[in-house]
């Protein structure tokens, strides 16, 4: 068998201790993923690493720790800082079964850069297939400080058994069975997607975040006015000009179906679309789009020069994958899904405009 693990597979894999998951929380099993949650502790790092090949990560501590504060009751972390927080799971993977992990879409629309990493690890938010050993989460916050407590999950994890991924052939003859997207796709290295920046009510295309806003506490829900913390972006020429080092929410211009046999993620970002990246949250699971038509949002960071962004650009590709079995839950309203049948949305942290 090959695909990616459904959420009674990665019920069974916590039963037989493939993954421990202690007293897992409500919701925390998602269609294709498990939620990871934060520890007790946040240790506030000089710098990001990667512990390297036969490194534990505690060995490499001592090397870059500033210093540790406990995050029960609550801990604030300071924009443009990095942490490390040990998090409840650990992981025990056969052979056969390796891991990836990605931000929460949250956790992303936050502009929260959250990793994960693993003793031995030579990339973030990678498991080699049979890894045995702690998970942690590194921490940058971009744009906005943020409150957190013990438990709040900011990744997740998916587990894949095998090559996983369609190829263009597979991609194509899945949307001639199941269209993907509004409209004749544009299928080259997976499915790709474009931005959309035809203006909306009062000319909105997006949201800009703002760079001295004030502390979000992620467990409070519509709670924040969006003016506070974030500019909004209007134009009626279908352009925008990125500025380098901010932060954009925006919208793609596909509505995006995933099938309840498939899952997504986000390629990596790409150099030769332009000077900025695309994405921090980029897993989408079974059944997204299904019940209502949903569009990617897109977590844009503009790099080294300004750029110009232009209504229809393409901006990313979707990589499908096939799930071994087909989840009992997919995502949408039996699930509660935050982000069911979206279109330009900031964080659910915030109250509509």
């Amino acid at each position: 068998m090959m695909g990616v693990l459904s959420d009674d597979q990665i019920r069974a894999a916590i039963g037989d201790g493939t993954m421990a998951c202690p007293d897992p929380a409500p919701g925390q099993v998602q269609p294709a993923s498990l939620d990871l949650r934060l520890g007790d502790v946040a240790h506030r790092m000089r710098a990001s690493f990667l512990p390297g090949r036969e490194a534990r990560v505690a060995d490499r501590l001592a090397q870059f720790e500033m210093h540790a504060m406990p995050l029960t009751g609550g801990a604030v972390l300071e924009r443009g800082c990095v942490y490390l927080v040990p998090l409840v799971e650990s992981v025990a993977l056969p052979d056969d079964t390796a891991a990836v992990a990605n931000a929460k879409s949250s956790t992303g629309r936050l502009d929260l850069l959250t990793r994960l990493v693993t003793d031995g690890g030579k990339e973030f938010d990678r498991v080699a297939a049979g890894y045995r050993g702690p998970l942690y989460a590194e921490i940058c916050p971009r744009s906005f400080s943020v409150l957190v407590r013990p438990g709040m999950r900011l990744n997740q994890l998916r587990l894949r058994r095998g090559r996983a991924a369609l190829d263009d052939a597979a991609l194509q003859a899945l949307h001639a069975r199941t269209p993907l997207v509004d409209g004749a796709p544009t299928i080259d290295g997976g499915l790709a997607f474009s931005v959309d920046l035809s203006p909306g009510p009062g000319d909105l295309v997006g949201w800009r975040a703002k760079p001295h806003a004030g502390v979000v506490d992620l467990d409070r829900i519509g709670a924040y006015d969006p003016h506070d913390f974030w500019e909004p972006i209007r134009t009626r020429e279908r352009r925008v000009v990125l500025d380098p080092g901010a932060f954009y929410i925006l919208v793609s211009r596909e509505a995006v179906t995933i099938p309840p046999d498939h899952a997504a993620e986000m390629a990596p970002y790409l150099a030769m679309v332009g000077e900025f990246r695309v994405h921090y949250a980029g897993f989408f699971d079974p059944g997204f789009g299904l019940e209502a038509p949903a569009r990617g949002v897109l977590e844009v960071r503009c790099h080294e020069a300004p750029f110009v962004l232009e209504h229809g650009q393409v901006v990313g590709r979707l990589v499908y994958e096939a799930m071994e079995q087909v989840p009992s839950a997919v995502y949408g309203r039996d699930i509660a899904s935050n982000y069911h049948g979206q279109g330009l949305k900031l964080a659910k942290q915030f109250a509509a405009p």
